[in-house]
């Protein structure tokens, strides 16, 4: 049995060499091309909808390393069975091995926007994990050897073993390296915008302790989407090509799209993956150049388009209704975040940004191809899971202080959250209601415009005992917030934000 532990760990061992040198090889070309990330990207796409939204709710933004994690586990697993197998057979051992990565490279090419180079990384795990599990087994051998002549010979198996977890270790640590510093955000240059938006007005984040702040910075900023890892893309190669049902096929630079006249606009995004008083939403200031401005390069005056078909860096597709998206709501290809280039985990270096529609019909990421098409002779990577082709984002208010379940004294109590109504008018009221008895009207914070969140607060005069919370908003065209319950799929989650609370 401890001989067999060993072979196990020499299999392990030898995938880890592996991983570790593919990592560094796709960091020099492309990082999705990395195995494991290609492995779980795939894993990602045939996972049912239920099962993602399911993992979204329970793990947050933790679901990805989560499942990068199982995948490694189960590669591990499989590892320790080929280097158990090594032991008798090693030809068979180091086959099970090429097997493992050939999955891997399998998913590679199956990536929308894969070319045989990016083929190379899973041959350089493939040559580094046998090579490995060789090393292995021949210091092993010798080792045997020399104790069976009475030369305790199992140190060198330890430095063997050192020395390839060395060089693994160094591998991923290098690939990281080399992505971080390839194509930096930060250092490029933006122009000042020719439309400004309006000084900010200052929010209630001082005043009410637990409140989600009027602006959220780049950091905290939510970030759900279909990658495992965060996409390193340069600015000086970056094209965005419009084609499809257009005049003339038009293709611009980086450096063309920054020379457009640029706007600024504050604007609230939100994940249809949100569930009623998720964490999934946030307000930021926008630099772009308007949409509109961006097709009319193109000429759609006489497209008999009904959709805009964009396209990221690896192929993934968004739908965006044409007609909502050229209604004369503030739609932007985005190039800045808060003052900032974009962060690479939200777009960089373009990215569209839609006020009023969920974000997997609008907020394509990584930007490199607008189309305009039909719903009918091509659908985008959501569409063909079942979600809606037509998806506004739904009236909410969400109670950010107290927590539910909180132990809260008796007395005056600061309830408070935001809410927002995305080209409704944005919010005109928030109302509160304790224990199921009337609605009682909240204060507003201050107003960042009809695309922006806006935060409220109430004052409750809290007595002993349980006590549910609950709240409602009214947008400012007059539409309330239904408290019809609806899950996130296939247009969005409904219902009032209610939450229990101890008082002592």
């Amino acid at each position: 049995m401890r001989i067999r532990l060993l072979w196990a760990w020499y299999g392990v061992l030898a995938t880890l060499v592996g991983i570790g040198l593919a990592h560094l090889a796709a960091a020099l070309s492309d990082p999705a091309a990395s195995p494991v990330l290609a492995v779980g990207s795939t894993v990602i796409d045939l996972t049912p909808t239920p099962m993602k939204e399911w993992a979204i709710r329970t793990f947050g933004s933790a679901d990805k390393a989560i499942l990068v994690g199982s995948v490694l586990a189960g590669v591990v697993v499989l590892a320790a069975l080929a280097g158990v197998t090594a032991r008798r057979r090693f030809a068979l051992g180091a086959g099970a091995l090429v097997a493992l990565v050939g999955v891997a490279a399998a998913a590679v090419l199956t990536r929308p926007a894969a070319s045989p180079l990016d083929l190379v990384p899973s041959v350089v795990a493939a040559l580094a994990a046998v090579g490995a599990l060789r090393v292995l087994a021949q210091v092993d051998a010798r080792a045997r050897q020399r104790t069976a002549a009475g030369d305790p010979g199992r140190r060198t198996v330890l430095l063997a073993m050192t020395a390839l977890g060395a060089m693994a270790t160094a591998g991923g640590v290098a690939g990281r390296l080399v992505t971080s510093l390839r194509a930096r955000p930060e250092d490029v240059a933006l122009p000042a915008p020719a439309d400004p938006a309006p000084a900010l007005p200052r929010g209630l984040d001082d005043q009410v302790p637990g409140i989600t702040r009027f602006r959220t910075p780049n950091a905290d900023f939510y970030r759900v989407d279909t990658r495992l890892d965060v996409p390193v893309l340069s600015a000086d190669d970056w094209t965005l090509t419009i084609d499809g049902d257009v005049d003339r096929t038009v293709r611009i630079t980086f450096d063309e799209l920054l020379a457009m006249p640029m706007v600024e606009r504050d604007i609230t995004l939100t994940c249809v993956s949100n569930s009623v008083g998720g964490p999934y939403v946030g307000g930021a200031r926008w630099l772009g150049v308007p949409l509109t401005d961006v097709l009319d390069l193109a000429g759609i005056g006489r497209t008999k388009a009904d959709q805009i078909l964009s396209t990221d860096f690896a192929g993934m597709t968004i739908s965006t209704p044409l007609a909502l998206a050229t209604d004369g709501r503030d739609a932007l290809v985005a190039v800045g975040m808060n003052g900032e280039p974009l962060p690479r985990e939200h777009g960089f270096p373009v990215r569209l940004v839609i006020p009023g529609l969920y974000g997997f019909i609008s907020a394509t990421k990584w930007l490199r191809r607008l189309t305009l098409t039909t719903y009918a002779e091509q659908e985008a990577y959501w569409t063909e899971r079942g979600w809606a082709t037509d998806a506004p984002i739904k009236i909410s208010a969400r109670i950010d202080t107290p927590k539910a379940l909180s132990e809260l004294d008796a007395g005056d109590v600061v309830v408070g959250g935001v809410a927002w109504a995305q080209e409704r008018g944005g919010i005109a009221g928030v109302q509160v209601r304790v224990d199921g008895g009337r609605w009682v009207d909240a204060q507003l914070g201050p107003d960042g415009g009809d695309d922006y969140w806006r935060q409220w607060f109430y004052r409750w005069s809290a007595e002993p005992g349980s006590h549910r919370i609950a709240v409602r908003a009214v947008a400012g065209n007059g539409e309330p917030q239904t408290a019809a319950r609806a899950e996130p799929f296939p247009n969005g989650a409904s219902g009032l934000h209610e939450l229990l609370v101890r008082v002592s």
